[in-house]
């Protein structure tokens, strides 16, 4: 099943200089493993504010959350989930009944 979770970085709470290059070098990191193990399919940047936007591959929204959690910007509690929608196919592409 797929997921699209919206996310934004807590630039109110924290410092630009919070986000270090260390830091960046590991959710970078992380990401790509996500990517390599098909969990995370496309990720995309917000244009409107610190975050981003990702479709998420998974048996269930606790793995998505699971994936979540391990992201080290999620960990460090400088980044809030601001929606998490489970996807379902558009019917409109189907067979025609």
């Amino acid at each position: 099943m797929q997921y699209l979770s919206l996310s934004r970085r807590l630039v109110d709470q924290f410092p630009p200089e919070a986000f270090t290059p260390q830091l960046m070098a590991q959710e970078t990191a992380r990401v790509r493993e996500l990517y390599a193990a098909g969990t995370l399919r496309q990720l995309w940047k917000r244009g409107d504010m610190p975050g981003a936007s990702i479709l998420w591959e998974a048996a269930s929204e606790a793995e998505v959350r699971a994936a979540i959690a391990s992201l080290p910007i999620f960990q460090a509690g400088m980044l809030e989930i601001v929606a998490l929608v489970p996807l379902e196919p558009y019917p409109g592409f189907g067979p025609v009944s």
